[in-house]
């Protein structure tokens, strides 16, 4: 039986119209990036391909925009670019996850989509719920069209866990190899170290502990969540969320982070060895808790939460006076290349690409307008020469900058508390930037590195000024709105 009842779908249904007529409102209502349809959005989860249709589903509460128990919302497309809002997929129906269906991953095999979550549990009295007082079960459901459901249960209770490790073991993701199917798990060990998990299976229904794909590292934090595991270009790459490192120069400057390993698997052993050092995905205030997933065609696509977890007191996030908050980024197309992991934009949203501004320019000295403005676009910079010091500004008074090996994003009142982010970076010699009504990603040199920001200047702070010296190309488009009012 359903926890919940007839009187909360309609109470929710009275909730979620009261915040829509807000949203439609909303200046800073984003027109290419998917966005909760109401409420508070967060991981994105089920990312696959079935049978020609793209569906997404993410970490959703429908009725508050400053979070609460999730739901998982649903998404489709038949092209990535222009999505349609299904109804609510998962809900906290049942005890095993009745504080929250939390976030998971899809497995699509033959006719079916396998889907794998954690169910939250929280138990009423005085615990810590790191050590005690919580449950987080790993349920498999079985659909065999992404909208409705033929199977729900548990395969793994959270009492089945190694013992070593906290109550917090969660967010699976599912791989097969050599004949087999492989979950891997991020975990939170006993002694404040993160772990991934791995478990095996023969039928993607019964599961049995395998070991531990990625060990923990000292200067690696106490929480690993959100883990992922795939081949790509004759290598291993291991992706997963972080929590706890400490800042460093340029690196780990969010209060937590994403990022990944490049390596090699040894089969027999079950055992990941990376090549390099961890490195992050994305270098801007707003990026966490990634998904993966190879489509049809065979590309490995990337989703990302353009958010953060936990209370954040450095900067907010003003669209939750309009009823909703956060938002994802856009799908990325992830390659490895001369041993570095490339993520681009999906060729396909050039499809919504409009006019085109194209300008040739050489920039000396003081501020330069050359007749761009900067809202709902799409910049491509080619530099052919840069001097340090060279800045450029835009979304009424963010700054871009290059100096010394460094490339840094400066928000003034628009970035709602945001400051300061930096990357290192060889040299200059390409920006790709996407600028939606309230957000920024800023793809440097053809993908080998990205920073993400949401951003909120006031209405028709749109101009685009270059300070400094450089030779450069801009091609400039406006952006078709493919969100459906």
């Amino acid at each position: 039986m359903s926890l919940l009842t007839k009187a909360y779908w309609e109470g929710l249904k009275n909730k979620q119209r009261k915040l829509k007529e807000k949203i439609q409102k909303d200046h800073w209502r984003l027109h290419y990036h998917q966005m909760p349809a109401t409420g508070w959005l967060n991981d994105p989860n089920g990312a696959c391909q079935f049978k020609g249709t793209y569906h997404l589903y993410h970490q959703y509460v429908p009725e508050n925009p400053e979070g609460g128990i999730p739901h998982w919302a649903h998404k489709t497309s038949k092209d990535m670019v222009h999505f349609t809002e299904e109804e609510i997929f998962l809900s906290p129906e049942h005890s095993y996850e009745k504080d929250g269906v939390y976030s998971g991953s899809a497995f699509v095999k033959d006719d079916e989509i396998h889907y794998f979550y954690t169910g939250n549990v929280k138990n009423s009295g005085g615990y810590d719920y790191i050590f005690n007082g919580r449950e987080q079960n790993t349920v498999h459901a079985v659909s065999k069209d992404g909208f409705s459901l033929e199977l729900q249960e548990v395969v793994i209770k959270h009492e089945d866990y190694p013992k070593e490790y906290t109550d917090h073991i969660r967010d699976p993701k599912i791989f097969a190899k050599n004949g087999l199917y492989y979950m891997v798990l991020g975990a939170r060990r006993k002694d404040h170290y993160g772990e991934l998990l791995l478990y095996r299976s023969k039928d993607l229904y019964t599961w049995e502990f395998h070991g531990i794909l990625l060990e923990k590292k000292e200067d690696m934090g106490y929480m690993w969540e959100c883990p992922d595991f795939f081949d790509l270009n004759g290598k291993s790459v291991v992706l997963f969320s972080p929590q706890g490192l400490n800042k460093k120069l340029h690196q780990f400057q969010n209060v937590y982070q994403t990022g990944f390993y490049i390596g090699e698997t040894d089969w027999d052993k079950i055992e990941f060895q990376p090549e390099a050092s961890f490195k992050e995905l994305d270098y801007g205030f707003d990026f966490y808790a990634p998904q993966t997933f190879e489509d049809e065609s065979g590309r490995r696509i990337l989703w990302g939460w353009m958010g953060l977890g936990d209370t954040n007191a450095e900067y907010v996030n003003p669209t939750v006076n309009h009823g909703w908050q956060h938002a994802l980024t856009l799908p990325r197309e992830l390659t490895i290349e001369q041993g570095c992991l490339k993520q681009r934009p999906l060729p396909e949203y050039q499809m919504i690409r409009k006019e085109e501004n194209r300008i040739e320019a050489n920039i000396s000295g003081e501020y330069r307008n050359v007749e761009l403005t900067c809202e709902v676009s799409e910049l491509l910079i080619y530099f052919d020469e840069v001097e340090d010091g060279f800045e450029i500004h835009l979304r009424q008074d963010t700054v871009i900058r290059y100096d010394k090996g460094i490339l840094s994003i400066t928000h003034g009142v628009s970035g709602a508390g945001r400051s300061f982010r930096t990357v290192k970076i060889d040299k200059l010699e390409q920006l790709h930037i996407f600028s939606d009504t309230s957000s920024l990603e800023i793809f440097i040199n053809d993908g080998d590195y990205v920073m993400s920001s949401r951003v909120y200047p006031d209405k028709g702070k749109n101009q685009v000024r270059f300070r400094g010296h450089a030779q450069l190309r801009v091609n400039k488009w406006e952006i078709a709105k493919t969100v459906i009012d």
